[in-house]
Parts: structure tokens; C-alpha cells; sequence
């Protein structure tokens, strides 16, 4: 008996540490900043709602609020779909989507849902968010302002001689940029509305980005081979192996793969057609996998002259230029994400422990132009330095002040590194 008694006194005490371990862990992941990244994240995100104006910018720091308060409403939550179901029962508005309301102006055409200085796809940025505010009371203008961005990106835009949408209203030109504001609102869309072709779409704009951005490397850059140029047009050009371009690239067909991986039963004519989706869901996921997986093995394969010390430079292929914090910060949030979805591709030391490093880095000192030392995040104001020019890209001098985009990059990369780490894999 006195055994019994023992095993059963083991067992309470198991049971118990257990409960308390699960209590704590409901505990973290209600908080949206349960752990310590070695910088101040509460006010790198303070900055970048402060700073954010043009559309774009909205756009990119609705999704990072949503990854970071609202990680259920995420395509990277565990059931985004049911738990958008729930929107509209909720007493109280996501912080994501209550700033979203905010900082959509509804206009008309390519500016349905925000002026876009004659981008169609900056405006496309607020989609996701505009679809959800769209369901609750009170909010139906938001949905049909999403329906009427879709509906010119997808019907009236300009497109390229392969089918790919413009970035720009008024001319053919494609920017890496793209990929990250239309074809992420193109699944969201496609998924919540049961749209299988619009959801084909959304894959093949990222194929045919990759047709026309692809960089074809020579004898002397095989270093370069899997990253994208920036700008292929008339206006714009800039064939230049930009470091945002190609995280923008990889975060924006992370997203489309999420969204597919966490995409309910469509409905389907018939068993067949059934079949065939089916085929073609498992064909997209692994077509997705691998352009992503280029432009990340490029970006970490580059060689030491792409990057200044663990900073990724603002140009791959300039190597006398300064390594920057906004592109460094979006590849590392992009790989932190890929290593929960696809484990057997990205969950490995040599993808973690670079993603690790650029972390780390942002958590630490760096020499500023006169000489002084300086924190990577300024523990003042929340400004995450050096960073590219966030509206002249080619600029040679560091952006000392906080980008906007940059900004939430790195709320991007605390949500995606937190969310890592609940999933035991980081």
C-alpha cells in the first residue's frame, strides 16, 4: 500500500507540474510579447503605427498587428478560416482590424481601398484586413472596398506579354514588391469566398513574377542564383538585386502557402473535380516551397560580400554598400515562419541559426557614421537602424530615423520568432 500511496503521489505531482507548465503556456500566448528578443519590440511597433502613412506602409503594419495581437486571424494560426468566422460575434474589434478601419480611405478602382500614387498594388496591401472588417456589422464597406480592389487588380490592370499583373497603374512594370501586397489578398480572398480559380491565380502571379524578376546569373555571380531583381519596366528600372525586393518576394509567397496549407474544403462540382484540385493543391504547395526556398538559399548562400557583418547589404550584388536592417528583417521573419510550415525543408540548423543571428544582431551595438556607438533599436524612440531609404531605395547613405516598412519587418520577425518557439521549433 505504501507503494500505491508513493506511485499515486508521483502522479499528482506530475499531473500537477504539468497543469502548471500548460497554464503558464495559455498565459505566454495571450501575451504578444512573451519573450525577450534582446531589443525593445513594444516600442519598434509603437514606431511603426506612429510613421506609417503611405499605403503600402498601412498595409504592412495591419499584417504585422495581426500576426502579433491577433495570431488566430493569421493565415500562419492554426484554423485562420474558422477563427474569421468568429469576427463578427466579438465584442471587441482585433487591434489589427480596428487600426485597419482607421487607415483605409475607400475610394474607387485601383484605389478602392487606399490612394496608391498610382501603384494598383500598394492599395492591395489592406485586402486581407478589409475582407475581415467586411464581416462584421457596421463594417460591410470595408468588404465591398476589397471586392472592388480585387476586382480591378484581377480584371483591369495592365499585364505583362506571361500574365503578370502590373505593380503600376498607368504602364507595364513589375516590381518584386508585388508579390507581398496582391498575391497574399488573392488567396486570403479566393479562400474565404470559395474561389478555386482566384486562388490559381494567386499561385501563378507568383510564378510569373519569378519568370520575369529571376536573376540569371553568369560565370562570375554564381552566388547570386536564386534572388530577384527589383524592377523590370520603363519608368522604374533597377535590375539590381535589392535585399527588401526579394524578402518582400519570399514573406508575400510565405503567405500564399500558408494560406493554402490552412485552407478548409473548397466546394467542388463533383468528385472529380475534387480529385483535381486536390492534385493540384499538393502540385502549388511544392511549387511554392521551391521558388521560395531560391530566393532564401540565395539570400543565405550569397557569400560574405553580400553581407556587412550579419546585416544582409542593401544590394546583394554591392558589396561596398551598407548592410540594413529592413530586407535583413523580413528574410529572417520569412524563414522563422517557413521552418513551422514546412519543417522538413526549413527546420534545420542552417536556416534557424541564420535567422538566429539576424535577431541577435538587432539586440546589439553598431559604429554609427561619427564614430559612436549605437544600439541597432534606439531604446529612445523605438527607431530600428540602419536601414534603406524607404522611398529611394538606391540612396548610398543609411536611413538613420526608422523606415516604416522596416519598422514592422521587425514586429514580423518578433511574431514570427515567438511563434517559433511555441511550436518547439526554435
Amino acid at each position: 500500500m505504501r507503494h500505491l500511496s508513493l506511485l499515486f503521489s508521483l502522479f499528482a505531482l506530475q499531473w500537477s507540474a504539468t497543469a502548471s507548465h500548460l497554464s503558464d503556456l495559455r498565459d505566454r500566448k495571450r501575451n504578444p510579447f512573451p519573450f525577450d528578443p534582446g531589443f525593445p519590440i513594444s516600442q519598434v511597433v509603437v514606431a511603426a503605427l506612429d510613421i506609417s502613412t503611405h499605403s503600402w506602409e498601412l498595409g504592412t503594419a495591419t499584417e504585422a498587428l495581426l500576426e502579433l495581437y491577433n495570431p488566430e486571424l493569421s493565415v500562419f494560426g492554426d484554423s485562420p478560416f474558422e477563427a474569421a468566422k468568429t469576427v463578427s460575434s466579438s465584442s471587441i474589434l482585433p487591434r489589427a482590424l480596428a487600426y485597419a478601419a482607421e487607415k483605409i480611405v475607400i475610394g474607387t478602382g485601383p484605389n478602392a481601398l487606399s490612394d496608391g500614387n498610382g501603384s494598383l498594388s500598394d492599395p492591395a496591401s489592406l485586402g486581407v484586413g478589409a475582407v475581415l472588417l467586411g464581416k462584421l456589422e457596421g463594417y460591410e464597406r470595408f468588404g465591398a472596398a476589397a471586392t472592388a480592389q480585387l476586382e480591378y487588380v484581377t480584371q483591369e490592370a495592365p499585364r505583362a506579354w506571361n500574365g503578370a499583373i502590373s505593380h503600376r497603374v498607368g504602364y507595364v512594370e513589375l516590381w518584386a514588391d508585388f508579390v507581398y501586397m496582391v498575391p497574399p489578398f488573392l488567396a486570403y480572398y479566393a479562400v474565404d469566398t470559395g474561389n478555386i480559380k482566384l486562388l490559381r491565380e494567386a499561385v501563378y502571379q507568383c510564378q510569373a513574377y519569378h519568370d520575369i524578376l529571376h536573376y540569371n546569373t553568369t560565370a562570375t555571380d554564381q552566388n547570386f542564383g536564386g534572388l530577384w531583381e527589383h524592377i523590370l519596366g520603363p519608368v522604374k528600372y533597377d535590375p539590381g538585386l535589392w535585399s527588401t525586393g526579394n524578402s518582400w518576394a519570399a514573406a508575400g509567397m510565405t503567405r500564399v502557402l500558408a494560406t493554402i496549407m490552412k485552407a478548409p474544403a473548397l466546394p467542388y462540382s463533383d468528385d472529380i473535380a475534387a480529385q483535381g484540385f486536390s492534385k493540384w493543391r499538393e502540385e502549388a504547395i511544392g511549387t511554392l516551397t521551391n521558388l521560395i526556398k531560391e530566393i532564401v538559399d540565395g539570400a543565405i548562400d550569397a557569400g560574405p560580400a553580400a553581407y556587412d557583418g550579419k546585416l544582409i547589404r542593401n544590394y546583394y550584388n554591392k558589396p561596398d554598400i551598407f548592410g540594413e536592417t529592413s530586407g535583413s528583417s523580413l528574410m529572417a521573419a520569412t524563414v522563422y515562419r517557413l521552418a513551422v510550415l514546412v519543417p522538413h525543408e526549413f527546420g534545420n540548423e542552417k536556416y534557424i541559426q541564420w535567422a538566429e543571428g539576424i535577431r541577435k544582431v538587432l539586440g546589439s551595438s553598431f559604429v554609427g557614421a561619427d564614430g559612436t556607438m549605437l544600439e541597432h533599436v534606439d531604446p529612445d524612440n523605438g527607431a530600428v537602424r540602419p536601414a534603406v531609404n524607404p522611398l529611394d531605395w538606391s540612396d548610398s547613405k543609411p536611413w538613420m530615423n526608422g523606415s516604416p516598412e522596416g519598422q514592422s519587418f521587425v514586429a514580423l520577425l518578433y511574431a514570427s520568432w515567438r511563434d517559433c518557439i511555441f511550436a518547439d521549433r526554435c
